[in-house]
């Protein structure tokens, strides 16, 4: 009963993990659907950019925006700086124009969220095409056009952009863990994509159809990935365009990065369970499956599994065979790298090779701290509602 406990959470991690991208692959190379011929049409566009203190960034990022080549006329830049307190709205305000665009930014001194910003925005969106994007990023100049082609399939009504990690970066443990992860993660997109839809993206760039967008619950904490998803339930598919991307440094240290994950983590399990009925394959076919493997699992059973097959196996190491001894042995060796990434990443050393293994344990231990904050955060809304019905 240990040895069938054992395997089967190990089936897990590696299903989770490896199996399912090599199952696309070859899914992909059996049954490819190619792509039909892009469309050379050019619709509206509005470009929304989100920007809480960010002045450090906000002039560059508007620049980037308007120098993107896609035609001047037919393209519509938003700012949104609701609550920043340092000079990101004087900044952007600042911006020289060229003839021909159009920039608008928007401010308003009360700070209720990112997602709130850009729900009090969305009406006044009128373009047909709506790109969200990240203030601390670099859009390759191709980015719109890239983006927009994929509209001319009607059943298309969001795209991902793809996100790639700056090499430039000087923390090597977070650019060396979190590029390779993202590189990997594109892979998936684009083999998910080709199947059927992608799963979700990431908020440093996306687009969707303005017509699907619906307003999301205020208290949701990874908005993107959730917003996306909406487009599924009304019969349509998120299509992923890799040579649209958006370019962001690694973060300033793997404590950064951790908060990051955290915060996903959280955001994650709190919309598998929102986006559930996503999970009927008998309404959504096969990306019911394509949503639990490349999501839900990796939010909730691969954590669960990695601690199970380290106990089990070191039980079954010294009672059970050479087989289980050497494979607990290797397991040794792996967290034994990743502490060594963690050493050598407080000590500033730069060796790579030690920081993927560190990445990994880090990501996987983000999801109990994020379940952690998810509970926390939950017990605090359960409490104020308490306390308004004792005032009423």
């Amino acid at each position: 009963m240990l040895e069938w406990f054992f395997w089967l959470n190990v089936l897990i991690v590696v299903y989770t993990y490896l199996g399912y991208g090599l199952i696309l692959l070859i899914l992909n190379l059996l049954f490819f659907r190619k792509n039909q011929t892009p469309t050379t049409e050019h619709p509206e566009v509005s470009i929304l950019i989100a920007a809480y203190n960010e002045e450090d960034w906000i002039v560059e990022k508007i620049n980037n925006t308007l120098s993107l080549n896609y035609p001047k006329e037919l393209l519509k830049v938003m700012v949104i700086t609701d609550g920043s307190i340092d000079g990101t709205f004087q900044k952007a305000k600042s911006c020289s124009i060229p003839a021909g665009l159009s920039l608008e930014v928007h401010h308003q001194p009360e700070r209720k969220g990112k997602l709130a910003a850009i729900e009090r925005i969305m009406p006044l969106v009128k373009s047909p095409i709506t790109v969200f994007t990240d203030a601390n990023t670099h859009l390759n100049s191709q980015a719109i056009q890239h983006l927009v082609r994929h509209y001319h399939n009607p059943k298309i009504g969001a795209v991902a952009g793809e996100k790639r990690i700056s090499s430039a970066n000087k923390d090597e443990a977070s650019s060396a863990g979190e590029g390779l992860y993202w590189k990997y993660e594109s892979l998936l997109k684009a083999w998910d994509a080709k199947l059927y839809s992608a799963v979700g993206a990431a908020g440093e760039l996306f687009s969707i159809r303005t017509a699907l967008y619906e307003n999301i619950p205020a208290d949701t904490l990874i908005e993107d990935f959730y917003l996306t998803m909406t487009v599924l339930r009304k019969g349509y598919r998120i299509a992923y365009a890799a040579d649209a991307y958006a370019l962001e440094g690694s973060s300033t240290s793997v404590g950064e990065e951790l908060k990051r994950k955290i915060r996903i983590a959280a955001g994650g399990l709190q919309a598998s369970w929102r986006l559930r009925d996503l999970l009927n394959p008998f309404r959504y076919g096969i990306f019911s499956w394509q949503f639990f493997s490349h999501k839900v699992m990796r939010w909730t059973l691969a954590p669960l599994a990695l601690p199970i097959v380290f106990v089990s196996n070191l039980l079954l190491a010294f009672s059970a065979g050479r087989l289980y001894f050497g494979i607990f042995i290797l397991q040794i060796l792996f967290y034994l790298l990743a502490l060594l990434g963690w050493f050598f990443e407080k000590k500033q050393l730069k060796i790579k090779a030690f920081f993927i293994p560190y990445y990994f344990c880090i990501m996987n231990y983000s999801v109990f701290l994020g379940f952690a904050r998810l509970l926390k955060r939950q017990q605090t809304v359960l409490w104020e509602k308490a306390e308004r019905k004792r005032n009423q």
